[in-house]
């Protein structure tokens, strides 16, 4: 069952139990966003659930990121009357990409959507993308009737594109920032990533930090998760392990456990 947090008047935050996803919610007074919608269509209706709970406004959702969790929920979204889906360009460029072979990862929770059979299991793309070229910083404005939301990109992360998404004094940081557990590298810019990190710290406007996962955080939270990070790189290139792969004893040096230390020396060798 969804957990529901009420963070600001007319700002919730969503919480669910498969992949301690996250998803938000914002009301104006001609309609709603959703944040994330889940990994498929069972996720995705206990999110509407909660949602509709609470109000019955027309909705428009945000995928803060192209990783399965976050978008493959928008069925139900699409057949709870919802149309205008936004995202980063090449969230959107991923999404049809990679979208049918991430279906194998959520199979175990999600089997109809990993099958690709059944209500709300084909995969719902973008509708509006953010300005601009989709390499440098970018933002644009939602208004939802009295009440503006601010998309934006700072430049590349946990991915090549991550939207984070403002509202009052709260900003949704899809998985650029991460609580309670290490950040997934698999498809990161560890550098380009304490940037984004460090940028989205001194946007003095927000005080309350929500990430894809775990529970929201404050600007420290997220000066430390780019503390910690740096920490890593400096790291793995004090024994020159940039550009000459991957070293097992190395990953016991690093500040995160060794699966994620090893695709985190993998990325930063990679790029």
């Amino acid at each position: 069952m969804a957990r529901t947090q009420e963070l600001r008047p007319g700002v919730y935050v969503i919480g669910t139990e498969n992949w301690r996803l996250n998803s938000g919610l914002v009301l104006g007074t001609q309609r709603a966003l959703v944040i994330d919608t889940g990994a498929g269509p069972r996720q995705g209706r206990e999110v509407l659930t909660a949602v509709r709970e609470l109000t019955e406004l027309p909705l428009t959702v945000v995928n803060t990121h192209a990783h399965y969790d976050h978008y493959m929920g928008n069925a139900v979204f699409t057949r709870a009357g919802a149309t205008e889906f936004w995202a980063h360009k090449a969230c959107a460029a991923a999404m049809a990409e990679v979208g049918e072979y991430q279906r194998s990862f959520v199979s175990t929770q999600e089997p109809e959507m990993g099958e690709g059979q059944g209500m709300d299991t084909q995969l719902i793309m973008p509708t509006n993308t953010l300005p601009g070229d989709g390499r440098r910083p970018s933002l644009t404005r939602i208004d939802l009737g009295e009440r503006p939301v601010t998309l934006f990109f700072l430049g590349p992360g946990h991915t090549d594109n991550d939207v984070c998404v403002g509202v009052d004094d709260v900003v949704f940081c899809g998985d650029l920032v991460e609580e309670g557990a290490d950040p997934n590298f698999e498809d990161a810019y560890p550098q380009r990533w304490v940037e984004s990190l460090r940028a989205l710290a001194t946007l003095e406007r927000y005080r309350v930090f929500v990430p894809g996962h775990g529970s929201p955080v404050t600007g420290n939270f997220v000066s430390q998760q780019a503390d910690t990070m740096e920490l890593a790189i400096r790291r793995a290139r004090d024994v020159g392990l940039s550009g000459e792969g991957p070293s097992t004893a190395s990953m016991y040096r690093l500040p995160y456990q060794a699966g994620v230390a090893r695709v985190f020396l993998d990325r930063l060798a990679a790029i």
